[in-house]
């Protein structure tokens, strides 16, 4: 006998997940992911999106920091 198989609870997608579904997009990879899911992603195509990820992670952190910095100089708060 086989068991039901369960329903799928809709996610709500976190803006890393809109990144991530983004940027396989980007890859060409979304047609495999629809058709088989995120599972059927080689390493070096998982590797590629997380690095990806963790790279457009950096650059916001960096340009948030210095809209921050440009912000304080145009204020007046010289920070050196």
């Amino acid at each position: 006998m086989k068991k039901p198989q369960k329903e799928k609870k809709e996610k709500k997608l976190t803006p890393n997940d809109i990144l991530k579904y983004e940027i396989a997009n980007e890859l060409g990879l979304m047609d495999k992911i629809n058709a088989r899911g995120w599972k059927s992603l080689t390493a070096k195509e998982s590797g590629r999106i997380g690095g990806l990820i963790a790279k457009a992670n950096r650059d916001r952190v960096k340009n948030k920091n210095t809209e921050k910095d440009s912000s304080d100089i145009v204020k007046g708060i010289d920070k050196t």
